[in-house]
Formats: C-alpha cells, structure tokens, sequence
C-alpha cells in the first residue's frame, strides 16, 4: 500500500450529518461535512487520549471528540478544548493531520500523504461524464484480497477465457491461445488494447443487442497510479462501456471498488437493472479467484513467478510499482502489523512539511534504497 495518492474514501451520499468513519491503507479516518457542506477528511485518532473522532458529532464546522469534547476543524486544527475554558491557550501541537478532499462523480477522495501537488497523480478523469448520450452507473463491491492482485486481474487478457464463461471458451477450443496484443504508456500508467471473441450470451437478449458476432470485440485496461483502472469494452463500433474502477485499500487483505460504469448504448434508465446485475456477476467470478491467491501481495521480483508473454501488461505494471517503492512511498506493513495495539500512526498530511510538533508519529514507511539493494541483490 502507498501513500501519496488520491483514494476514494466515501460515496457522497455517505456524508451525512454525522461524522463518518471509514478505514484506508489500514488507519482510520474521519469524513465529515462542515457548515457550508464540505467535504472533510481528517485522522480519526484524538491528540489528548487516543479517542475516536467519528464517534462523536458535529459542531457547525468541527467535529467534537465524544471522549472530552475536544473539537477539529476542517484543518486539522484543535479549536476548542471544554476542561480549560472559554480563554484557556490551545497549545499548536494538539492539531491533528488533516488532508485534501474532492468531491467528483457522486465520490468523495481524499489525498492521503504529504507529497507536494507537482508529485501527485491526479484522480482519474471520466471525460464521459454527464456529456450527452452518456449514461453512469455507481457499482460499490469489496473483496478479500490486495488493490494490487486486484489491478493484475484487470490487465490480465488471458484469464477471461477461464474466469468468465461468458467472456471466452473455457478453454475447450484447442485453436485458443491469447493473441499478440499492442501496449499503450499513458501518464502515471499504461496497459492494454486486444481482441476478443466471445460467445453469445444464453443469459441475456438484453446484452446480446449491445453485441457484435460477425466480428471481434475490441477492449483493454489501463492502470493510472497504483489503484485506479479503466476498462474499455468495444462491443461494436459504436455500442461502448468504459469502466472507471476508484479502488481503495481498507488494508492489505480487504479492497473496497468504487466502480462508474459509462453506457453510450440502451442509456434509457430502465436498462440500468440489467446493466449492474451483469457487473455484478462479472465481479463476483473475479472475487472468487482473486480471493484464493498466494501471497496475498504480488511478489516484486518477477522471479518468484513464471510469467508468460500475455503478462506483459503485468510486468508494466509491477515496473511502475517499483519506481513507487524507490521513492520511498510503501507503507511498511510488516512493521505496522508488529506494532497495532502499541503504537498509534497516521498517514502523513501535507501539514506536516509546514509545521513541526505532532503527537501522533508517522506511519513507517519502506526505505526506498533499501528496497532497490534487495532488488538488485534478486
């Protein structure tokens, strides 16, 4: 997991008038709204004695400690500590980290890190969206497995034969094999575009209609940082999806999906039942796979794999990876997981490079030198 780039920590709708905790690169988090009905995102972890933000309420612009009262604003900052009183000094120190949100598509993300904004990659654009002929549906899903094996099996062309029935032949036709597909870079990412041949659906007359069977299907996946993926489906010339997959690691064994899910064709909002319930079906035949995969994290040394050439995408991939892991921007989750119940950490803010004085540490990362000697020792 990697700080440092936007994640998707809520739907809109889930900023309600109470705070709202939720659980990112495993340490929690506070999203709250304020008077003007802005978004916020902050540490959910009180300087004064550990309490847990999101259990208290909301104060006008702050949210309030339900342990002693003490309240946050939208900053960060401690703006009102009860037990010394109305004229009582609020050291500087009782601030807490606090990080950028925005608010797109029906979503609330935060940028969880300090980096400056020329480092971070920018959440992923949905041009699509709200332009006429357009049609968006919001698919929310969660899976027990890391964002990272997650994002493999979206730049994987070879498993739909056998993960989806629908997608390929189950491997029966002894002409199969996964033809020579281009590779596209793009900024803060890269993948794929292939052909398909797929069979007709049994299921549905409602999606054959969308389909094209004198012809292959067109479709591909990109990565854009580690954790965002979108997915073209061509199904003809101009019948399209484009998937735009926001994935959020709770920690690195539960990955929530924040998928919109964009329609040129049947945009009629009676088809939208259908639509989800055949993403639904896709997504469950991938959990059942990814949730069975050891290691849980994806080795980074290519090595420990007997990768083929259809995997190539992957391998772009996990190159990318390793530029994030020099950096220096890898949580150290083994040091983490020694340490839950001792010690309390928070995902640098952007705070921190302005101000010095914080209560509560930094959560450990991976040193980037160290990591690119045990990759060259491989």
């Amino acid at each position: 997991m990697y700080i440092n780039f936007w994640y998707c920590a809520a739907t809109s709708a889930e900023l309600t008038d109470k705070p709202l905790k939720t659980t990112m690169l495993g340490q929690d988090f506070v999203l709250f709204r304020d008077a003007s009905g802005k978004a916020h995102c902050l540490s959910n972890i009180c300087t004064h004695r550990g309490g847990n933000l999101a259990g208290g309420k909301i104060h006008g612009d702050c949210v309030a400690c339900p342990y002693h009262g003490w309240q946050f604003n939208g900053a960060g900052e401690c703006v009102k500590i009860p037990s010394i009183g109305k004229d009582g000094k609020i050291p500087a120190r009782t601030r807490i980290d606090a990080y950028p949100t925005e608010e797109r598509y029906g979503l609330v993300f935060a940028f969880l890190g300090d980096a400056d904004e020329s480092e971070r990659v920018p959440i992923m654009d949905i041009p699509e969206y709200g332009e006429d002929g357009w049609r968006a549906n919001l698919i929310t899903n969660s899976y027990k497995a890391s964002y990272e094996r997650g994002l493999e099996n979206a730049l994987d062309p070879a498993h739909n034969e056998f993960v989806h029935p629908t997608h390929g032949f189950s491997g029966v036709r002894d002409d199969y094999s996964v033809r020579p597909y281009e590779m596209r870079d793009m900024p803060h990412g890269g993948g794929f575009i292939a052909l398909f041949n797929a069979p007709k659906l049994t299921s549905s007359e409602t999606m054959n209609k969308l389909r094209n069977y004198d012809g292959d299907m067109e479709a591909g996946s990109f990565y854009v940082g580690p954790h965002q993926v979108l997915t073209t489906i061509h199904m003809t010339p101009t019948n399209w999806f484009h998937q735009y997959s926001y994935r959020t690691p709770v920690h690195e064994g539960l990955t929530k999906t924040y998928l919109i899910n964009m329609r040129n064709a049947m945009t009629a909002p009676e088809h939208d039942e259908i639509i989800i319930k055949r993403q639904f079906v896709v997504q469950e035949q991938d959990i059942v796979v990814l949730e069975a995969i050891e290691p849980l994290v994806p080795p980074h040394s290519t090595a420990r794999e007997c990768l083929m050439p259809a995997d190539k995408a992957i391998v772009h991939y996990r190159r990318y990876l390793d530029t994030l892991n020099t950096k220096g921007w890898r949580i150290d989750s083994v040091r983490v997981a020694a340490d839950k119940g001792r010690v309390a950490y928070a995902i640098p803010s952007p705070g921190r490079k302005q101000a010095k004085g914080w209560v509560i540490d930094p959560i450990p990362l991976v040193d980037g030198k160290q990591f690119q000697s045990r990759q060259a020792a491989e």
